[in-house]
């Protein structure tokens, strides 16, 4: 079964995003802020996909890519970007900083299923 660690601050979408990840039958592990899944991240093994919201309070989503980034161990787990934040600079500074994918909130059940697919096969 592949793992995906989402990081969502926002209860009702962390909710929604891992109910239908579960649905197509991944593991889901679930964080509301940078820090927590940071410490996850350090102590588990590593998962097969990050899911990552960009706005959090304290440490943001980008702040984590580029953590994330700079270990050895995680640099070839697929980041994908799931932001409100719908602007095309958005976007850019978002994959400049690491991540592989970029889809914005309200998003479709299978736009979502779609990128996870791509990045996890």
């Amino acid at each position: 079964m592949k793992t995906i660690l989402v990081v969502e601050d926002m209860n009702s979408q962390q909710l929604l995003i891992s109910r239908l990840l579960k649905n197509y039958g991944f593991e889901v592990i679930p964080h509301d802020s940078a820090e927590t899944a940071w410490t996850w991240l350090t102590t588990n093994t590593k998962p097969n996909l990050i899911l990552l919201d960009i706005i959090m309070p304290g440490q943001s989503g980008l702040d984590l890519c580029r953590v994330i980034r700079k270990e050895e161990k995680f640099n070839q787990v697929p980041i994908v970007f799931c932001s409100s934040k719908n602007q095309e600079s958005d976007r850019f500074w978002a994959l400049r900083q690491g991540g592989n994918a970029y889809i914005t909130k309200p998003f479709s059940p299978v736009e979502l299923i779609d990128v996870v697919y791509q990045h996890v096969n």
